[in-house]
């Protein structure tokens, strides 16, 4: 047995055989072998993509491609130690994330006046990549049901400061109980048996088995029951997971198109793929389900996953749904509240944002702590939600409003008073890092901290000098800083 083999069991490397044959098989453990090329989307609510070329180039010698297949990705063949470090990745101008990964919310295409779902939504990737594709504006709803993994998906739409997401922590196939016939596009990327990523994840070899495989199957139908009942009549669904297993792709749509109103939708894709299965152990699948997409790894030089689109083409029957009793202890507020109009006020007053620019977004009071939202985000069921918005500001003991460093990121291009501009490396590090700043020729009070042209967040300054307010979420990593 070969060394690559060697690093599969006999288990996968003969379910692979008999789906795709022995020279494909041979071809997936050749890649496994490989270190493969790196993909990154770049953040275009932040920057543009020739411009981060330009700035990764300069600043850390890293030469990324452009990758023109898709819109705002860049390319490395070679390991970038750096790319995960830099100070770019921390301020959210970029997401380092595999092509065929990028595909289903590209397929998916949501607009800012869409009301989108993202059933299945940790660590964010594709949640992050819908926002930007709604322009950060509209009704995004993404749910999660592991809470350990919600941490994850909030930090990366901080870091990349999106705006109009609402996150639920719920199982998703529970969701129906609130939403029927309501959403206009929903995306259901499954937990699946990820046999299309073993070239990043080897650990996938130690626990896959069909019967494992059989119960995920059991799961992907039930979530992808539940997007159907809760899409709207014309309203588009788009299922995807990273294996390349039928049992989990071709045979979970079978069921769907069997039981419910849904039709599959051609996917035009700038990519190479295979059609769908249509036949598979000898049995005559649903014609229209070589409309699927198959990405194969050895051959698309990046995850393995399968897609298929469906439309839901008449109202499923409704049931009876349950309305979520508003939490007592969140508000939401228009900027013209008076409960929230002072704070806003004393915050255009310290940095100088015209108040108009308030009039953009939505508040939700919770306890002391102010998030924002764009204004035409909007559900009826505000207290099934883990958290709306991103953090604006914390209410301190003399109720006044501390700024918060997402909302300075967010608000960067109009604030005009209370600007400190870091020095020198040493003074980035010691902000970066949650530190102080040594200086007692500023004026005491809130301050937004700059580093070249970038917003790195807040600060207070006092008597001992400029206090961070740097998030400690984003401290724990290491930090390139590169030639500025």
């Amino acid at each position: 047995m070969s060394k690559s083999k060697q690093r599969i069991s006999d288990k996968v490397y003969d379910y692979l055989t008999e789906i795709y044959g022995k020279e494909s098989a041979e071809k997936y453990l050749n890649y496994i072998e490989e270190y493969p090329s790196v993909y990154v989307r770049v953040n275009d609510l932040k920057i543009e993509r020739d411009e981060l070329v330009k700035r990764l180039n300069k600043r850390y010698n890293i030469k990324p491609e452009i990758f023109d297949v898709l819109p705002n990705t860049l390319k490395f063949h070679e390991r970038e130690e750096d790319l995960g470090k830099t100070l770019e990745i921390v301020l959210g101008y970029y997401y380092i994330q595999g092509f065929s990964s990028m595909l289903p919310p590209y397929v998916l295409n949501p607009s800012e006046n869409d009301k989108v779902l993202d059933l299945c939504s940790a660590p964010g990737s594709k949640t992050t990549q819908i926002a930007e594709l709604m322009n950060n504006k509209g009704t995004l709803i993404v749910n999660e049901v592991k809470l350990d993994r919600i941490k994850a998906l909030i930090y990366n739409l901080d870091r990349l400061n999106i705006i109009n997401t609402g996150v639920i922590h719920s199982k998703g196939e529970l969701l129906t109980k609130y939403y029927l016939n309501y959403f206009d596009k929903i995306l259901v990327d499954a937990p699946c048996s990820g046999l299309g990523i073993m070239q990043k994840k080897i650990e996938v070899n130690q626990w896959w088995s069909l019967d494992r495989v059989n119960k995920l199957h059991d799961l992907q139908v039930r979530l992808l029951v539940a997007a159907i009942k809760m899409l709207k009549a014309g309203g588009e669904v788009v299922y995807s997971t990273c294996t390349l297993t039928p049992e989990e792709n071709e045979l979970v749509i079978e069921k769907l198109l069997k039981k419910y109103p849904v039709e599959v939708i051609k996917i035009d894709l700038p990519v190479k793929y295979r059609n769908g299965f249509t036949i598979y152990n000898g049995k005559q699948l649903h014609p229209d389900l070589k409309r699927a997409i198959r990405i194969l790894p050895w051959e698309a030089d990046s995850d393995g996953f399968f897609m298929i689109k469906l439309r839901k083409t008449e109202e499923t029957d409704p049931l009876k749904k349950t309305k979520w009793k508003k939490s007592y202890t969140s508000e939401f507020l228009k900027p013209n509240n008076k409960k929230i109009k002072r704070y806003l006020s004393y915050i255009s007053e310290t940095f100088g944002i015209d108040e108009e620019i308030f009039l953009q977004y939505n508040y939700i009071l919770k306890r002391k702590d102010i998030f924002f939202l764009n204004k035409n985000w909007n559900d009826v069921n505000l207290g099934l939600f883990h958290r709306i918005g991103t953090k604006f500001g914390t209410i301190d003991k003399r109720d006044d409003i501390v700024l918060h460093t997402n909302a300075a990121q967010i608000l960067d291009k109009h604030i005009t008073k209370n600007i400190y501009q870091v020095k020198d490396k040493d003074e980035l590090r010691l902000y970066l890092s949650g530190g102080l700043i040594p200086n007692d020729d500023i004026d005491k009070g809130q301050y937004v901290i700059k580093y070249s042209d970038y917003v790195l967040g807040t600060a207070i300054v006092t008597s001992g000098g400029i206090k961070s307010r740097f998030p400690r979420s984003k401290r724990t990593q290491t930090i390139r800083l590169g030639e500025f």
